[in-house]
């Protein structure tokens, strides 16, 4: 008797998923892992670990309200280019508390 191994096909939620971590981390989901269900599982436990890729160096959106809120309360402005660098504006929350 034959001892053989059947791939089962992924489930289209586990490949949506698979496709949004790949977007979050910046990685290509492989094709080969994608026609397996339990290499795709293990891919997934191998990505979701991992820390999200920041794209670029801007604040969320959270920490812009939040800073806004700051400013309302102190009655003064959030300068500009504190939009446009997540640590510098940081440090502004931080200084204004």
């Amino acid at each position: 008797m034959e001892a053989t191994t059947f791939a089962i096909a992924a489930t289209e939620r586990q490949l949506s998923y698979a496709r949004a971590l790949a977007q979050r981390n910046g990685v290509v989901l492989p094709w080969d892992v994608q026609l397996d269900r339990r290499s795709l599982s293990a891919w997934i436990d191998a990505q979701a670990k991992l820390r999200p890729m920041e794209s670029d160096g801007r604040p969320s959106s959270k920490q812009v309200a939040f800073a806004e809120k700051i400013a309302r309360y102190k009655r003064r402005a959030v300068p500009d280019e504190c939009f446009r660098d997540r640590q510098l504006l940081a440090r502004w929350i931080d200084s204004n508390r």
